[in-house]
């Protein structure tokens, strides 16, 4: 879901900080995983890296040390060089609770969570939640087996962890509501029914107002896209190679700049 967002991000951010570096995009084919690692260690002035999809569980095993989430989470999407080599951070779960925190204004403790889908999005959401309090935390993914694997990521937390199949998601009881999967029309996802005082995010943020956010907004919902998870987890990143707090207001005005110019390039010129 990234794509090519995260320049434009850092880039906003280095400026204006006044900070003299860059944010390039290195697009690694399948198979080249090692290599791009290789080069990595072996070319100066670089700070560290950002790992996308398909590498992000890939590169794990490539680095000299992981932290406890890129543990958990069995992914890596940050790396930091060091005077000790290559450090792989994930900071997907800070990022999701500094935008419940933040952005939505949301305090997970004693709350129930649903989340679709069982990739790595929804693990780094579930630890958020886990970690922040909430009583319960369900995953409704297509393949059991895969939901019960995405609760491993909670083992040791004190939380209940429920894995259902796809279908049953649409009954349960949830406080906030979590789309982490490919589906992008909401009449596809079993979500339950919506209300005022639920929180709905929906991961993708194209467009600015997905399909489920309309949806969950006219219901009553507090409704986010996954633009703020994205802020957040760069601004982690961020923070990791520069060892400065992350001016988010920058970071978040280049995002929509960004956004707004890609659907503008999409819908084309206005007809006369």
């Amino acid at each position: 879901m990234d794509e090519s967002l995260s320049p434009a991000i850092h880039n906003a951010a280095f400026g204006a900080l006044g900070l003299d570096w860059t944010y390039l995009t290195l697009p690694v084919p399948p198979g080249k995983l090692r290599r791009a690692i290789r080069e990595l260690r072996a070319t100066p002035h670089f700070a560290g890296a950002n790992v996308t999809m398909p590498h992000k569980e890939g590169v794990v095993r490539l680095m000299d040390e992981v932290t406890e989430d890129a543990a958990r989470l069995r992914a890596v999407n940050t790396i930091v060089v060091g005077v000790g080599g290559l450090a792989g951070h994930n900071t997907d779960a800070p990022g999701f609770t500094r935008f419940l925190e933040e952005d939505a204004g949301f305090d997970p403790a004693g709350r129930t969570a649903l989340i679709l889908g069982a990739g790595g999005a929804a693990r780094a959401c579930a630890l958020s939640l886990a970690r922040g309090g909430a009583s319960s935390v369900t995953v409704a993914a297509r393949d059991a087996g895969r939901a019960a694997a995405a609760l491993r990521t909670l083992e040791g937390i004190p939380v209940r962890a429920v894995a259902i199949s796809w279908s049953d998601a649409a009954s349960v009881s949830a406080d906030v509501v979590v789309n982490a999967t490919p589906v992008t029309d909401p009449r596809q996802l079993p979500v339950p029914e919506i209300h005022s005082g639920q929180l709905v995010v929906d991961l993708w943020y194209r467009p600015m107002v997905t399909p489920l956010v309309a949806v969950a907004r006219e219901a009553g919902a507090a409704a986010f896209t996954g633009l703020g998870l994205l802020v957040h987890q760069a601004a982690l990143s961020f923070e990791l190679w520069t060892g400065q707090a992350a001016p988010l207001p920058a970071m978040s005005a280049a995002a929509l700049a960004a956004l707004a110019v890609r659907a503008t390039e999409e819908d084309g010129p206005p007809h006369q």
